[in-house]
């Protein structure tokens, strides 16, 4: 019998890159998979995976009681169902898989994406000391924790004591990749564009900035590609500057449509502002995906990125967020053709930055569980 892993997700599955290789890797090394998650009215179907899926209908979209709610129902199907191993993702599925585990004497894993407190939603707000007050009761006691960079990793660290294995928010190989057409994407009577994707696209990401800088850049147009809640106030502005055949949103799509929109871009954009530590210490999916297509990058002065995009020479760090200064760094990458200047550097900076790399990683852990 392959020992069964029940792995809980706050978000709809649909675009999260890392649940998807991390329970691929699981299920490929021999375990039953089981993936949690939430169902909204417009989530898309997931149906390319080889293991068990279940997608919750929940009343609530957001807020306290969308978590209360979650949560709950995590927990009922945690209690009565069997697993050998559960796998928490983000604090905000860790109290119900935590319970379980102690009521049914079975491991726990904690993958913790970011520094969940710390993020700017939760500013100001009573729902922060909610959860800081879950973190504290808990963290302490987990003994297999993974984080995403070794920045974060270090943070909890010194906070708990707890050991921290890091996992980068890195991509598969891209070695076989065949992009769809610029016309089967809709892009054929675009010419070259740079791109800011993500399903985060939300406040103090750069993204208005970005978009006000687009003033400024007339050899390509810009590709927002994505989902966050800051999209509309971004095509408000795109409205108000007069910049509809400058700036093009296309809604999130699969993680291999996507790598085809990003395959054709000059330049790939991350402007994650240093307002939080959450964003401070952020190491985006995105830097890796604009790596394994050979797009070069374009980023704001944060610690974990600037020693990708400077150590290994892929890109431009941009000095400030002022739309001037980042349509300057546009307009010398595009006038200097960067994306073919830096491709080797791209091409090594790829190799090294892959899942298959890292993947001993996380599979040390859980094979003491086989």
């Amino acid at each position: 019998m392959k020992k069964r892993i029940i792995v809980s997700v706050s978000n709809d599955l649909y675009s999260d890159q890392r649940v998807r290789k991390v329970c691929n890797s699981l299920y490929n090394s021999g375990f039953e998979i089981v993936l949690l998650g939430r169902k909204l009215p417009d989530s898309k179907e997931v149906t390319d995976r080889p293991y068990s899926i279940r997608r919750f209908k929940l009343t609530f979209k957001s807020g306290a009681l969308f978590y209360t709610s979650l949560n709950i129902r995590l927990f009922l199907y945690l209690l009565f169902h069997k697993a050998d191993v559960l796998l928490a993702n983000d604090l905000d599925t860790l109290l119900p898989n935590y319970l379980v585990s102690k009521i049914k004497g079975i491991p726990l894993v904690y993958d913790t994406h970011e520094l969940f407190t710390e993020v700017p939603e939760l500013e100001d707000r009573y729902s922060k000391k909610v959860w800081e007050w879950i973190e504290v009761l808990i963290f302490p006691k987990l003994k297999n924790v993974f984080t995403v960079n070794d920045s974060i990793a270090n943070i909890y660290n010194k906070k708990y004591g707890v050991e921290i294995n890091v996992i980068k928010n890195i991509p598969t190989r891209s070695e076989a990749f065949v992009p769809e057409t610029k016309s089967d994407l809709g892009l054929d009577k675009i010419g070259k564009y740079i791109i800011l994707q993500g399903a985060g696209i939300n406040i103090d990401r750069g993204a208005e900035e970005l978009v006000e800088a687009m003033k400024y850049v007339d050899a390509a147009s810009l590709l927002i590609v994505g989902s966050g809640d800051v999209l509309p106030k971004l095509k408000t502005l795109v409205e108000d500057l007069d910049l509809k055949q400058k700036v093009i949103f296309i809604d999130k799509q699969s993680p291999a449509r996507l790598k085809s929109y990003t395959f054709y871009a000059e330049i790939g954009i991350s402007l994650d502002k240093n307002t939080n530590l959450n964003y401070k210490y952020s190491l985006p999916n995105k830097i890796f995906d604009y790596l394994q297509v050979g797009i070069p990058i374009l980023a704001s002065d944060l610690p974990e990125i600037k020693k990708v995009v400077l150590g290994y020479n892929v890109g431009v760090i941009c000095k400030n967020h002022k739309p001037m200064e980042i349509s300057k760094c546009i307009n010398n990458m595009l006038e200097s053709n960067a994306k073919e200047e830096l491709k080797d550097n791209i091409k090594k900076a790829s190799s090294i930055f892959c899942w298959e790399n890292q993947e001993d990683i996380l599979l040390k852990v859980y094979r003491k569980f086989l």
